[in-house]
């Protein structure tokens, strides 16, 4: 399938323009751009712009509220509990994540779950906001429920990222971000619009059954928690997926487990749901409260350059560190422009027609 470039800065400027004919304001719609844009510009396209046309959808069908009174409805010196008001998860997301830096400033640390949200784009945007105040940061958030767990055909779980940054000092910081799945469901979206096969351990049938078709979860099949099956410990996968769902939402009083709300707009609500929304939970943790910072990021510097150094496989230059390939993603993209899907450009070029923002 053919793709088509364009510069960061232009998709930048007409993913502010379409937020901002939805109803946010001009703040609100920046941030919303920044946040949906790190993802493409660090080579996570299924997170991207790609799910733009998702999110006006959303505002369309009265799920998303584009200009919500986002609020701490209970809080500790070190804790919070934030309202995000049904907005769009790129907007809340940067309120919650900024709370738990303010109350780790006081305090050492700060940790904060969010209820009645949306989806938030990519962990590792949220999570490397701790790290420009020399702070650890923590991202994670639950998710549509596609993914079975281990030894199951009912799907209970969302792919459910976590995302920890961790500062260094002249190297660039430490960036673990991932899916608690085998793979995300953006990622079978990618396959689907290129015709693509899916790898064996990504998704399986309604009966259970290994499957390769990337269209499966239309069929009443489940993706499949990090590890693929028991064997290649799906388990623990599972085990991490279930985490992310009660940090995120059992604790802050949002949806969990099924009854999460579906990304697709067109797709019915669960019956009988217990909580508000979608949940996420961020934390914040100042390395000058275990020991001075300059000091960690040194030994964070001496970490990353042994493991850089670590004997590459046959075939391989170099051993990567978590984060690695997204800086090198996002330094080449800056430079030569951001690679669309053909079926993308079609979506945004819909949303063009439809708002009258040139693309």
């Amino acid at each position: 399938m053919t793709e088509e470039v364009f510069s960061y800065e232009r998709l930048t400027a007409f993913t502010r323009g379409i937020f901002r004919s939805i109803g946010c304001s001009e703040e609100d719609a920046h941030m919303a751009a920044k946040g949906l844009l790190s993802a493409d510009i660090r080579g996570i396209d299924s997170h991207g712009i790609a799910r733009l046309i998702g999110y006006v959808r959303l505002w369309e069908a009265g799920r998303a509220n584009t200009s919500p009174h986002i609020r701490i409805i209970h809080e500790t010196p070190s804790t919070a509990v934030v309202d995000g008001d049904s907005g769009l998860g790129l907007v809340v997301a940067p309120f919650a994540i900024n709370t738990a830096i303010e109350k780790a400033k006081q305090a050492g640390t700060g940790w904060v779950s969010v209820q009645h949200s949306n989806h938030f784009g990519i962990a590792a945007h949220h999570a490397l906001q701790a790290v420009e105040q020399d702070m650890i940061g923590i991202a994670m958030t639950n998710a549509s429920p596609l993914v079975a767990p281990t030894f199951s055909t009912e799907r209970l779980l969302g792919t459910n990222p976590i995302c920890v940054a961790i500062p260094a000092g002249e190297e660039p910081p430490f960036v673990a971000d991932m899916a608690t799945t085998t793979a995300a469901n953006g990622k079978l979206e990618i396959l689907q619009r290129k015709n693509e096969s899916a790898p064996a351990g990504w998704i399986q049938d309604k009966t259970g059954r290994v499957s390769t078709d990337p269209h499966e979860l239309k069929h009443g099949g489940a993706l499949l928690p990090l590890g693929g099956d028991k064997e290649h410990g799906s388990h623990k996968g599972y085990a991490l997926g279930a985490i992310v769902d009660i940090f995120s939402a059992v604790l802050s009083g949002a949806n969990y487990g099924p009854w999460v709300p579906p990304f697709p707009a067109f797709m019915a609500m669960p019956e009988q749901m217990p909580g508000k929304g979608i949940g996420h939970f961020f934390g914040a943790m100042r390395i000058d409260a275990f020991r001075p910072a300059e000091d960690f990021k040194k030994n964070m510097d001496k970490w990353i350059r042994r493991f850089r150094s670590a004997r590459p496989m046959e075939g391989y230059e170099q051993v990567l560190v978590p984060g690695d390939p997204e800086r090198i993603m996002e330094s080449e993209r800056l430079e030569k422009g951001i690679p669309l899907l053909n079926a993308v450009v079609k979506d945004l070029q819909a949303l063009s027609d439809k708002f009258g923002i040139a693309l």
